[in-house]
């Protein structure tokens, strides 16, 4: 059963703020009960520098978490996925991907739903239900690492359009890269973006300066307006104004990506227009194969994959034009965790784990 959430929440709450929620605690508890927090705690019991009596009354007056891992599938690669459940119901999606034994990388949702309504993307066929507040976001990363304690990257790739909630975001960023908690290094995470030209001026004004992904997939508008709706009130003479500005700020190179689909943007005339849409731009092309998901059509045809051919001469296009560019590892698609597929029933049942909702 789920619930009503009406004890505050501390997950997700910057040290500054929680030392002003915790009040009249002196702010040395507030950085204990942070650090308690980084370390992945379960209930305020565990918190075992805190007295007794205090452990109680936190646990009284707070909820340490407002999310529950309800499921949880798993993918003969290594992927992980968990449905965690809100405490209002809602069900949103976070994946583990794992490259080998080197790398480990933490996906995570920063909305339920998604109101982009890209054609390729199953998010978009759920619409918005609502933005995830600090707590629902950084709780995602918390349940994943008590799967993987070692996770040294993090992508705000999952469910919903990060710069649509860019104050909460911000708050979550705040807690993982605090140097007295998690410590995570902002060069180590990265945005993904379907162009929304307010929030990435904001970002290039006041920053975090975490990597930025641009979900680009053709640079010729007219196709884009159609896969993409988003593109109607963010063109893209604007948004590579933006960028531009951003990158001559912050000093970062920007990941375009671009999903692939068979016959719709991997013709000659679409890699002229993303190399012409990278000039004066430092970018890395991210080229992901479309991950397929049943039922999705684009004006009347079934959307497909790609084929290797078809692949490999796009790339050799846009290398030809000068262009860096990579391709993304197939990782989750046996469980409906790659790019694209988030938003549908659960595949695998396990049993649940994690940390109870009060």
């Amino acid at each position: 059963m789920y619930h009503t959430q009406v004890k505050p929440v501390l997950s997700g709450l910057p040290l500054e703020a929680l030392a002003e929620t915790l009040k009249p605690l002196p702010k040395f508890r507030a950085e204990q009960v942070f650090r308690w927090i980084a370390r992945g705690v379960s209930s305020f019991q565990e918190m075992t520098n805190l007295a007794i009596p205090l452990r109680e009354d936190l646990e009284r007056r707070f909820s340490l978490y407002s999310s529950v891992i309800a499921e949880r599938a798993e993918d003969p690669d290594g992927t992980v996925k968990l449905y965690i459940r809100l405490h209002d119901g809602e069900r949103i999606e976070a994946v583990l991907l794992t490259d080998g034994e080197r790398r480990k990388t933490a996906c995570l949702s920063t909305q339920a739903g998604c109101p982009l309504g890209c054609v390729f993307c199953k998010t978009g066929t759920r619409g918005l239900t609502r933005s995830l507040d600090s707590g629902e976001i950084l709780e995602q990363f918390l349940h994943l690492r008590s799967i993987e304690p070692e996770i040294a990257n993090i992508v705000f790739m999952g469910m919903g359009e990060p710069l649509l909630n860019l104050p909460e975001l911000r708050k979550t960023l705040a807690v993982l890269t605090d140097s007295r908690g998690l410590g995570l290094s902002k060069r180590r995470i990265t945005l993904s973006t379907g162009g929304i030209i307010a929030g990435i001026r904001s970002l290039a004004a006041a920053g975090p300066e975490v990597g930025l992904a641009l979900s680009l997939t053709t640079a010729d508008s007219a196709l884009r307006s159609r896969l993409m709706p988003v593109t109607l009130s963010n063109p893209l003479p604007y948004l590579k104004e933006v960028l531009y500005d951003y990158q001559q700020r912050q000093g970062r190179r920007i990941t375009l990506e671009a999903v692939l689909l068979e016959g719709i943007n991997t013709r000659q005339e679409d890699s002229d227009a993303l190399a012409a849409f990278a000039s004066g731009l430092e970018v890395v092309v991210n080229l992901i194969p479309w991950n397929p998901v049943e039922g999705m059509v684009f004006e009347g045809r079934a959307l497909r994959e790609p084929s290797e051919r078809e692949i490999t001469a796009y790339i050799r296009r846009l290398e030809r034009r000068g262009l860096k560019v990579t391709r993304r590892r197939r990782k989750g698609r046996g469980i409906a965790g790659a790019c694209g597929q988030l938003g549908g029933a659960p595949e695998v049942r396990q049993p649940c784990s994690g940390p109870e909702a009060d």
